[in-house]
């Protein structure tokens, strides 16, 4: 466009080996919707589209009228696009990353440390900590979307102590009559008694760990061959992540987090410290541009227990206290906004009935990055001498105070994620 300031772009996908794949992907199929040219291959995984300024996935500019650069290379010409707060706060760089994740096979049971931690980490070992910056994310889902995340109630894990003897065998008595005793008392003792069982697993020895994860696994193959319910004890979703990961502590993670099945437009809000895991399902993600994450199961990556286990918030809640509901705009009855408390982003979004002719976006003092999910427009801006079209999979960069207008080509509903920053 005329003002070099909102134009679209080529993102890039991430082919790990957790993703779905071919088709079964939603990053491929808004890459195929997007690009009619671009072949999607049915044996390859498609797990994350990625839209913002990472070095290993920088997105490139759609525009002739931009020479041939990256949207990092770009801005560092002209970081007044940020907006002046978002420029000064964040040093003249895009604070996040924008994503479409497609997830086949569990990600890690893992947490992000917080930037006095991040930092600390960083100095000790840059080999697998590679920034000093805190990595906060947020999940929506765009399909049922499955993860495990924060720690259960107390009385949750009790529970499953009594039901699982293998787990309680890897805890051990002391430890599983502590968070017992802890059940009476103030959250502290819940806390400490509750870090007490966590650290005994995850330090368990690995000969052990496989030893009875084979009896339970052979326990609940029993009760399944015989028709009986396993929900009680998670056995299906044990049993899927033996059969991703054979042998893994991780598997008995899901005994003391908290379970979510997300529908789409549902989020959650993983915070610094907070132990999570993403299963099963496609969502929308942003994160601060960090690369720092503590591992501890479910990956083949390097893992860190002793650090995961003394980071981690040892705060139980109920599975439903971890949903991240979104607020409605006042002024915009199709915007709900998603806006977690730390400073490097917030995402939007937007739901346009098919009968609307245009949609104004709100005009931001904050470069953001737009994402259509399903409609076809044209996006245009008061100094523009052509607008751009956009259909499913079209990613738009909109610099800060850009007045940008959505015309509907086809009558069909819209729905559209914006990631930005709010400060």
């Amino acid at each position: 466009m005329a003002s070099q300031r909102v134009f679209p772009l080529s993102c890039v996908v991430q082919q790990y080996a957790w993703g779905k794949m071919g088709s079964n992907s939603e990053v491929a199929r808004l890459l195929a919707s997007s690009d009619p040219r671009a072949g999607i291959s049915e044996d390859k995984p498609y797990a994350e589209l990625w839209m913002g300024t990472h070095p290993r996935g920088d997105a490139k500019i759609l525009d002739n009228r931009i020479s041939q650069k990256t949207l990092g290379q770009w801005i560092a010409e002209n970081q007044d696009c940020l907006g002046s707060k978002v420029k000064d706060t964040f040093n003249g760089k895009l604070p996040f990353l924008f994503k479409v994740l497609s997830v086949e096979t569990a990600l890690s049971i893992q947490a992000h440390p917080n930037k006095e931690l991040a930092e600390k980490l960083h100095l000790q070992a840059p080999q697998h900590y590679p920034d000093a910056n805190h990595k906060p994310e947020m999940a929506i889902a765009l399909t049922s979307f499955q993860g495990l995340c924060g720690f259960r109630p107390a009385e949750e894990i009790v529970t499953f102590l009594m039901k699982v003897p293998e787990f309680h065998f890897l805890i051990g008595d002391n430890a599983a009559t502590q968070l017992k005793q802890s059940l009476s008392r103030d959250s502290q003792t819940v806390a400490s008694a509750l870090k007490n069982c966590f650290s005994h697993l995850m330090k368990s020895e690995k000969k052990v760990v496989v030893e009875q994860l084979n009896l339970l696994v052979k326990r609940i193959s029993q009760q399944v061959a015989a028709g009986n319910n396993v929900e009680d004890i998670c056995g299906e979703l044990l049993l899927q992540l033996h059969q991703q990961y054979p042998g893994d502590i991780g598997c008995f993670a899901i005994y003391f987090l908290n379970l979510l099945t997300l529908k789409p437009g549902e989020a959650m809000f993983l915070e610094a410290n907070v132990p999570h895991a993403y299963l099963k399902g496609d969502c929308v993600e942003c994160m601060a541009c960090s690369d720092n994450t503590v591992r501890a199961g479910l990956t083949s990556k390097f893992i860190d227990v002793p650090t995961l286990c003394e980071m981690l918030s040892y705060t139980p809640s109920p599975s439903k206290e971890r949903l991240f509901p979104p607020t409605q705009s006042q002024e915009d009855p199709y915007l709900s906004i998603y806006d977690p408390p730390v400073p490097d982003f917030t995402v939007m979004k937007m739901q346009v009935p098919g009968s609307t002719t245009e949609y104004k976006v709100l005009v931001l003092d904050s470069a953001s990055i737009l994402l259509m999910v399903q409609g076809t427009v044209t996006a245009s801006t008061p100094k523009a001498q052509a607008a751009v079209p956009l259909q499913r999979g079209g990613v738009l960069f909109i610099g800060a105070n850009e007045n940008v207008t959505l015309k509907l080509t086809v009558p069909e509903d819209l729905l559209i994620f914006r990631a930005c920053c709010l400060l």
